[in-house]
């Protein structure tokens, strides 16, 4: 399948600190892909360079089939863009703002449609000023889509939501993706990359340090899903077998990447020992514990 975005040995330069240094990164076209990065990794100077805010220093950059540096006006109509902070004009209400937005487009959505696909219909007459955080983050979404956009580019779109918004969200981006729409998306939160991903890239120090799916990652850095129990004070040590360790919290811990297997043996140790595995608890690695161990070694 085409890909919406194709860089190739992309590299930014400010004087003598390298941001980005020398990448490759492909989107697929209809896909959604989270690109992760501490603060300081180079992320986000990748992505104004890809939305054409940013001149790179060298590299090959192909967004929906233009160089984003000189790419037509008629390419700007196809990028929609939500920043991570923006503030609608407080005088308008949604449906207003959504409309003037259309306005600017040859060939633009439906606005009232926009808003129904963003959450907003009934908030459409409410003035901008009075939307919570949520709303106006859904605002934000409808202002990039109403364009008709084949990529979309989301900067940390759930940032400040509750768990409940945030889940709601989750569902309007999925969304894009089954009205064929590309998305690269940026985000601190962990199971929203997991979640809503079909693969992940993450970036630090500049440099692309590992891609591919969760599951994928997780394999590159032998995450081990970990077995945890309170021990008593007359409890016996357990087999050497099991490698038991105590973790931060006092706890007994055992990790394993045979998860049933490990099981099997401690609770049947466990029933012949007179041993009650108190509070006992099986945590797969998460996505969060795989991209700490990726990133730990970058040094920004």
């Amino acid at each position: 399948m085409e890909n919406a975005i194709d860089v190739t040995g992309l590299s930014m330069h400010y004087d003598d600190f390298v941001a980005v240094d020398n990448i490759d990164l492909q989107v697929t076209t209809g896909e959604i892909l989270a690109f992760l990065g501490q603060n300081g990794a180079g992320k986000t100077t990748t992505i104004e360079i890809l939305e054409g805010f940013r001149q790179r220093t060298s590299g090959t950059v192909s967004v929906l089939g233009h160089d984003p540096q000189d790419a037509p006006l008629s390419w700007r109509e196809k990028i929609g863009i939500v920043l991570q902070e923006s503030e609608p004009v407080p005088e308008l209400t949604a449906g207003e703002a959504v409309r003037m937005q259309a306005s600017y487009y040859s060939n633009p959505r439906n606005a009232e449609e926009t808003l129904e696909v963003v959450g907003l219909t009934d908030s459409a007459d409410q003035r901008t000023r009075k939307l919570s955080g949520g709303q106006k983050r859904r605002l934000d979404l409808a202002l990039a889509l109403v364009g008709d956009p084949d990529l979309v580019f989301l900067d940390e779109p759930t940032t400040g939501f509750d768990p409940s918004a945030r889940r709601e969200s989750w569902g309007m981006i999925e969304a894009l993706r089954e009205i064929g729409k590309t998305v690269l998306l940026t985000t601190h939160y962990m199971d929203e990359a997991e979640h809503l991903a079909d693969r992940i890239v993450v970036i630090g120090a500049g440099k692309i340090v590992a891609r591919g799916t969760a599951e994928e990652l997780a394999n590159k850095v032998d995450a081990r899903t970990r077995i945890t129990w309170k021990p008593g004070a007359g409890d016996p040590s357990p087999p050497e077998q099991f490698s038991v360790v105590t973790n931060d919290f006092g706890n007994a811990q055992v990790s394993t990447d045979d998860t049933l297997a490990s099981m099997h043996a401690l609770t049947n140790w466990a029933i012949e020992a007179g041993v009650d595995l108190t509070d006992l608890n099986v945590a797969r690695p998460t996505l969060e514990d795989v991209y700490l161990e990726l990133t730990k070694d970058t040094g920004r």
